[in-house]
């Protein structure tokens, strides 16, 4: 039995489906499929200096998320909307369980890393992610509870990620700085 919010979902999708809207839910689901455009933006943060660091960060944000979400799929065996209702889907899945969505928590760890570390085209990204998000519902391989917990999990592994390294730089340069003043700076008498 669907629950409330998710049936409400899946109504709502059933009225507002279309061939255009589905054109373009498919284009941006397989923008996140293999996570092709997020490795893309991976690689411009790797191969710039200045970003390279916090391209490292999104790397491991990803890895994360698809660990978690393996495990927790593997937890919550949930069964796929077009297997519960008996149809099949406008696109092909991995045909693990349904809950969390994996698109919509890396989508939402990419989008996490943007806006936390105040990163160019972070709105962009967001848009990107969102709309990556919905048109998983919308093309009803997930619930739309799947998405809201791959969205959360996503946006919670960025922000963890970026306070974890925030402290570590931060005691990295409180360490540096006492390390200056120790060896370099003349002590006052």
């Amino acid at each position: 039995m669907l629950n409330i919010i998710d049936q409400t979902a899946v109504n709502a999708v059933n009225v507002i489906q279309n061939p255009l809207l589905d054109r373009i839910m498919i284009f941006f689901t397989s923008l996140g499929d293999n996570g092709i455009i997020w490795i893309i933006l991976l690689i411009v943060l790797l191969s710039k200096k200045k970003t390279r660091n916090t391209g490292i960060i999104l790397l491991i944000a990803i890895i994360t998320v698809l660990i978690l979400t393996d495990y927790l799929k593997g937890e919550f065996y949930r069964v796929r909307p077009y297997e519960y209702m008996n149809f099949v889907p406008k696109v092909k899945t991995s045909g693990t369980s349904s809950f969390p969505s994996s698109h919509s928590a890396a989508a939402f760890a990419v989008f996490g890393i943007y806006y936390f570390y105040n990163l160019r085209y972070k709105y962009a990204v967001g848009a990107a992610a969102l709309i990556t998000a919905v048109s998983r519902f919308y093309l009803e391989v997930h619930y739309f509870t799947d998405v809201l917990a791959g969205i959360a999990l996503g946006f919670a592994v960025s922000y963890i990620l970026f306070h974890i390294s925030e402290v570590i730089l931060k005691s990295v340069k409180i360490n540096n700085l006492y390390i200056y003043k120790r060896f370099f700076a003349k002590e006052k008498q």
